[in-house]
């Protein structure tokens, strides 16, 4: 650990579900391991907020700022550019594009290919991405999920709030970035067998969410659940690794990771 913890930078992350024969399904995306953080893990689509994520000028529908920033214990501002993050980011990261045009209909995100790499190497910001295109962001389809903030003995730390949402009608995420080598769909409770049985490593924000969505049986239901957003930090336990994290269920997921797991080093 050092003695000055590394800044915090605000992030936005969202769980895409659907509902499926075998319980809800989560997209999940594997990290290359070349990435500076989390590396490897298996994470959900999302990432940091762009400063231009705060442009007010942009079609919005759905619960306003003043809404979010409420359900977010945060200011107005840094709400609107946390929700215009994990919409962004979705795009980007998965294809998925939580707006719509005036009238309701989704557009193909197929047709939007020049726009989404303009996104990604930010020569196109989100608000005039939506201007240029005349869309709506859609605030309607995002749920505030959870709060988590990286420990402080992490080099690179953020300050990230979850969201859930359902993919819209005619949309399919895609394996087509390159901070990824694997992108799939699985049920919640296949997710947490196979990080269980040493397949795949879950951090334990990822681990919370898809133990929070596998309570659920249908999207409806858990969608339409009411939470309390609450930050959480775990507390840190100097040169034990991982296994000094300490955070709500704490217990409950070192005893799923098993004792055949390595410790690594966070």
């Amino acid at each position: 650990m050092t003695d000055t913890p590394a800044p915090l930078r605000d992030a936005a992350t969202v769980v895409l579900v659907r509902d499926s024969d075998h319980g809800i399904e989560v997209f999940l995306q594997r990290r290359v391991k070349q990435m500076a953080f989390a590396g490897g893990m298996t994470v959900f689509p999302g990432g940091g907020v762009d400063p231009r994520d705060r442009d007010a000028d942009l079609s919005w529908t759905g619960p306003d700022a003043d809404w979010w920033s409420e359900i977010l214990s945060t200011t107005t501002e840094l709400a609107q550019a946390l929700v215009c993050a994990a919409v962004r980011e979705t795009f980007e990261e998965c294809g998925v594009l939580l707006a719509s045009t005036a009238d309701g209909t989704f557009p193909d995100p197929a047709t939007l290919r020049d726009d989404r790499g303009a996104l990604v190497d930010k020569s196109l910001s989100f608000a005039e991405f939506l201007r240029l295109r005349g869309l709506t962001l859609r605030a309607d389809l995002l749920r505030p999920l959870a709060h988590w903030i990286t420990p402080v003995n992490e080099k690179r730390r953020y300050d990230t709030r979850f969201f859930l949402a359902a993919v819209p009608p005619g949309q399919e995420p895609d394996d087509s970035t390159s901070e990824a080598d694997i992108a799939r769909w699985a049920s919640a409770g296949d997710a947490l067998e196979a990080w269980s049985a040493g397949k795949h490593f879950l951090l334990p924000p990822t681990w919370a969410q898809l133990t929070e969505v596998a309570r659920f049986a249908t999207v409806a239901e858990l969608l339409a659940a009411e939470r309390v957003i609450e930050p959480i930090e775990p507390n840190v336990s100097a040169g034990q690794g991982l296994s000094g994290l300490a955070f709500v269920n704490s217990d409950d997921y070192f005893a799923g990771l098993g004792t055949t797991t390595p410790n690594i080093d966070l």
